[in-house]
């Protein structure tokens, strides 16, 4: 339902420089061959193979050739020519022998062995030919796509718009980290987690504040909100209790909402709503569950709207490494740390799996997927698993 009415946001034009972590919007083609001219693999001598077959023979050496500098004339039959790696191999050699095999003696070499034609010659066009497509569409930006397309002549791509995300936390309880605490109060980190979350999912994430348990400072923030972003994403306040007032804030805001109640622990009560083309997320208050909610919701919707071809949570396989209850109503998402070993990636549960326990699932690096049902899941069975990392 999230991704029918997720739909991949306009492009704009990125230079290659600042295009990291971006997603592509079109294919990119190669603007010339890679490499453009045959070049050497090896610190060495450019000959002709076919002068090599009869050995040992020895070779003038008549130029030397340094990277960015070509040999001013074609290598002749019987000659050899110095060449450093990345050098263009002149016309007339099929081949580079390594300094390491042959004996110089002043503008001479001896080689004792044959040289095989192509040996250590990077042919032109040898990675890509001009015009062949480098990267596809929904490729995301990382440091060998940004090499390629620079190594092809890319100098600029259109890239999927990032998607400004708002993010609006909910409760009268609420204080900045820092300030003191009065009574019954804590301190608010779900904001930082979504804005963090965000930020490394591609998004553009603007925390909007705190927004006390009144139904009209609900109002007036989320009016706000929902006209000046591409997502809303709201944390506590969408249960039924009497200060959960963001659904029926949003109803006022003819927000559609498409459903509420989901068979996951934690983050049984998340929201998912429209208007227009905004999306609205509503997610529970506790940290954790903002933790798992995010994961399975929240960043499938931001996958789709940067164009990822495939969006959904990108779920591995590990073995349990201890025994887990499983619940017999909901899905359960375990936190839990990995262990790698020879043969498998180990999933040991942390400690203390309450909704409210963020602390102690800041050690994990795993989210464990336990489907619900009766019994238990044993120690040593497979388990899938999405990584925070």
């Amino acid at each position: 339902m999230i991704l029918e009415r997720a739909k991949r946001l306009d492009a704009e034009r990125v230079p290659i420089e600042r295009a990291s972590g971006r997603v592509l919007a079109e294919p990119v083609a190669a603007l010339v061959d890679l490499p453009p001219f045959p070049s050497s693999a090896m610190d060495g001598y450019a000959l002709r193979a076919a002068d090599t077959v009869d050995v040992p023979v020895r070779l003038p050496v008549v130029a030397r050739i340094a990277a960015g500098q070509p040999a001013a004339r074609p290598l002749a039959a019987g000659e050899a020519m110095g060449i450093s790696t990345g050098g263009s191999v002149p016309d007339g050699a099929d081949a580079v022998v390594p300094l390491e095999l042959v004996d110089e003696s002043g503008d001479e070499i001896e080689l004792r062995d044959p040289v095989q034609a192509g040996a250590h010659v990077r042919w032109r066009g040898g990675d890509v030919s001009a015009g062949e497509t480098v990267l596809e569409p929904g490729a995301r930006l990382g440091p060998a796509q940004v090499a390629a397309l620079a190594a092809v002549g890319i100098s600029e791509v259109q890239c999927a718009k990032r998607p400004r995300v708002g993010i609006l936390v909910t409760g009268s309880e609420l204080r900045p980290p820092g300030e003191p605490l009065g009574p019954g109060e804590i301190y608010e980190s779900n904001g930082l987690l979504l804005a963090t979350a965000l930020q490394l999912a591609g998004a553009v994430p603007a925390q909007l504040g705190v927004v006390a348990d009144e139904p009209e400072e609900h109002e007036r923030a989320m009016e706000r909100a929902l006209l000046g972003f591409d997502m809303l994403v709201t944390s506590g306040g969408a249960s039924v209790g009497p200060h959960d007032l963001v659904r029926a804030t949003q109803a006022k805001l003819r927000v559609e909402e498409l459903f509420w109640g989901v068979a996951v622990k934690p983050g049984k009560p998340v929201a998912f709503g429209v208007r227009r083309d905004h999306l609205v997320f509503n997610l529970p208050g506790n940290p954790v569950s903002v933790l798992v909610t995010f994961e399975l919701f929240v960043r499938p919707a931001v996958n789709a709207l940067l164009g990822i071809p495939e969006p959904l949570p990108d779920y591995r396989t590990g073995i349990l490494a201890t025994t887990v209850r499983r619940n017999p109503h909901r899905d359960e998402y375990v936190r839990a740390t990995t262990r790698r070993t020879e043969h498998a990636v180990l999933l040991e549960p942390v400690p203390g799996q309450e909704s409210h326990m963020i602390a102690r699932a800041g050690r994990a690096d795993a989210l464990v997927a336990i489907p619900a049902g009766e019994g238990e899941v044993p120690a040593g069975e497979e388990a899938r698993y999405i990584s925070l990392g």
